[in-house]
């Protein structure tokens, strides 16, 4: 309200009717009777264990391939941490049916339409580049210019063997025919077959 009265805020786009004193205090109206209360403390870790924890929950997935010990028809074992106790007796195996761990298992996929890391504000995946233009052209920054691409048509080399997964250039180190091995370019021996002695 100290902002508005300074004449400190803007409104734009779909905004501009809060301009309006009226508008904007029944805009409000509802806000101040909301109860907003916010319990926050300095993490005991500091931030780097605020952040390597938040960082478990948004790039991993329910269990890494890691923790899995076996699996067959009848069960799925694994290991698990039991935070309950102390000690090096907290690490366990657990097993369970097959059922009951995929049951588990996707009790953590998010349903559709949720993501784990969601922007807001000008990052907001919906407005990104109209917001993220806006910006500039309001800071009055030069839009930077896309690098003029490489014609790879001029490039034979390219042109005649372009990579199948990126279509930038490949090189070719040797050619040989199907069923034939490769000749051995390096210096360093073959790896040993099992049970070989040096």
């Amino acid at each position: 309200m100290e902002a508005y009265e300074a004449g400190q805020l803007q409104f734009l786009g779909s905004h501009t009717k809060l301009a309006d004193k009226t508008r904007f205090l029944r805009f409000l109206k509802p806000l101040r009777k909301m109860e907003w209360v916010v319990y926050a403390k300095p993490p005991f870790g500091g931030p780097d264990a605020v952040l390597a924890y938040l960082s478990r929950y948004t790039h991993r997935v329910a269990i890494s391939n890691a923790r899995l010990i076996s699996a067959d028809r009848s069960a799925v074992t694994f290991k698990v941490k039991d935070y309950r106790i102390d000690g090096p007796g907290r690490y366990k195996t657990m097993s369970l049916n097959p059922h009951e761990f995929i049951r588990r298992f996707l009790s953590h996929v998010l349903p559709k339409g949720f993501h784990r890391i969601r922007h807001y504000g000008l990052l907001a995946n919906g407005n990104r580049a109209a917001n993220v233009a806006k910006a500039r052209e309001l800071l009055g920054a030069s839009l930077r210019t896309a690098e003029p691409e490489h014609d790879i048509s001029e490039d034979p080399l390219i042109a005649a063997h372009p990579c199948p997964c990126c279509g930038g250039k490949m090189i070719i180190i040797e050619t040989f025919l199907p069923g034939c091995k490769p000749r051995r370019t390096s210096q360093r021996a073959p790896p040993k077959q099992p049970g070989e002695t040096s």
